[in-house]
């Protein structure tokens, strides 16, 4: 034996191996206390570690989708937004043509001529301002919205031209209409009104179609959005069954393993004691 070397007798040499393995144990246990996880590394175990991490990447790249999916739901929205405030607009333009083709006045229905007017110019500036983000549907924008992590799965909702009276088939009093002109409302015109009329009624039909379209495509980014927000949840629940340590489980074991420490320190103690009961006999 090496000058130096300290000899231990075979039960205290069993008892200090016993309690390097139990301390050892004990700070596996600390770490998947102190983290939540059993898998804290690919050392831990490589497939469930990779296979975790594989459904956490794909959580995230569905989050970034999921934020562009909200930002076409905006969109969608404000451009439903103005359609529905336009459509108030031309139906308070029709009550006012009404009114005009229920009287004969002159001055009356130069009155109601120029509220129409006004009414057709705040129609086209509501278009105009029915952006989101920079995107507009109702200035004849395209909005692509993706679903997938790769983009293979993905949603156009095309816009129209709803900045002009033109494209929608309105006009004002003494201008011009797609198709003719809206002619003066003098006291013995009729004429004129009924033009408005009939232009109004046109504009409210296409303008009902494009919101519908508009509701079928909202319909189908909200829906995504929900399936994506389960699918989120999946599979980050995946990832946790896979990498997460029961905390009972690991508690009972902490307290498995102090006691087993403390009774190999006892025994080791014990064994020290019996060397030392034989260093007596000397």
């Amino acid at each position: 034996m090496p000058v130096g070397e300290i000899a231990l007798t075979g039960p205290m040499r069993q008892n200090l191996i016993s309690i390097q393995k139990t301390t050892e144990s004990m700070g596996v246990t600390q770490d998947r206390l102190a983290t939540g996880k059993k898998v804290n590394t690919a050392l831990d175990d490589p497939v469930n570690f990779f296979a975790a991490q594989g459904y956490l990447q794909r959580a995230s790249d569905l989050a970034g989708r999921k934020d562009g999916m909200f930002e076409g739901i905006q969109i969608t929205k404000a451009a439903d937004a103005g359609i529905i405030a336009m459509t108030s607009l031309i139906t308070q333009a029709k009550g006012i043509a009404n009114a005009a083709l229920a009287t004969s006045n002159t001055d009356s229905r130069a009155s109601y001529a120029t509220q129409f007017n006004q009414l057709m110019s705040q129609i086209t500036s509501i278009a105009a301002d029915a952006s989101y983000k920079g995107t507009n549907l109702l200035n004849n924008n395209t909005l692509t919205v993706k679903f997938n992590e790769d983009g293979t799965a993905s949603l156009a909702v095309n816009g129209f031209i709803a900045t002009t009276l033109l494209n929608l088939t309105l006009g004002f009093v003494g201008g011009t209409l797609a198709g003719g002109s809206i002619a003066g409302w003098g006291s013995t015109n009729d004429a004129g009104i009924q033009t408005a009329l009939a232009a109004i009624n046109t504009a409210t039909d296409y303008l009902r179609t494009k919101s519908k379209d508009l509701a079928t495509n909202l319909n189908i980014i909200s829906t995504r959005s929900d399936f994506t927000k389960d699918l989120i949840t999946t599979l980050k629940t995946g990832a946790d069954g896979l990498t997460l340590a029961d905390m009972n489980e690991e508690g009972a074991n902490m307290l498995m393993l102090q006691t087993r420490q403390s009774l190999g320190i006892t025994s080791l103690s014990l064994a020290s004691q019996a060397a030392q009961a034989v260093l007596r006999l000397f």
